[in-house]
């Protein structure tokens, strides 16, 4: 065999070789693969609340902006034309009793939350892919119940925390692509 046969074969076997392993389309690594590609930034205005739990807004925002920095390859902006904005109102809170002593205190309750969500980009095209079929509603409702025992030294406060904690881990999954 040849020099010049020799080299168009290691040519052709390199060449083989970088396809294989690059593959004709990008890939992308890490978390970055979960989400929608062309995004960088995404502002978080501070949620609205529409419940009379003071603060409960401000601890939605701050648990969001936790979970978009630390999940998502997004960096969150205080700049309100980033390329999308999550905006979110919280609709109510509730705590029930779930069971009582004979003396009729509460041993056990729920603690839930639900809030309004949407994620949409600068001309106002919807982001989250929820529904199967289409709707009018550019919101999603999202609810997160906690159980709290308050002989076992729980608090409505931190089943409230926990619950908007899991609520905002729970919004930030659904920004990732659908498969």
């Amino acid at each position: 065999m040849t020099r010049d046969c020799r080299s168009i074969r290691l040519t052709i076997c390199v060449a083989i070789s970088l396809v294989a392993v690059v593959g004709c389309a990008p890939y992308r690594l890490g978390n970055a693969a979960l989400f929608p590609t062309g995004i960088r930034t995404v502002h978080v205005p501070v949620v609205r609340n529409a419940t009379v739990r003071h603060n409960i807004g401000l601890q939605l925002t701050e648990a969001l902006i936790r979970e978009i920095e630390l999940r998502t390859p997004y960096k969150v902006t205080a700049d309100p034309s980033a390329d999308t904005i999550l905006k979110c109102e919280m609709i109510s809170e509730s705590k029930t009793v779930l069971s009582e002593t004979n003396e009729d205190y509460p041993r056990a309750l729920d603690g839930g939350v639900q809030v309004r969500a949407s994620w949409s980009d600068r001309q106002g095209r919807l982001l989250f892919n929820n529904s199967v079929i289409p709707t009018d509603d550019l919101a999603i409702i999202f609810t997160q119940d906690e159980r709290l025992v308050p002989e076992a030294g729980q608090s409505v406060d931190t089943a409230m925390q926990q619950a908007i904690e899991d609520l905002a881990g729970r919004i930030v999954s659904q920004m990732e692509t659908r498969w």
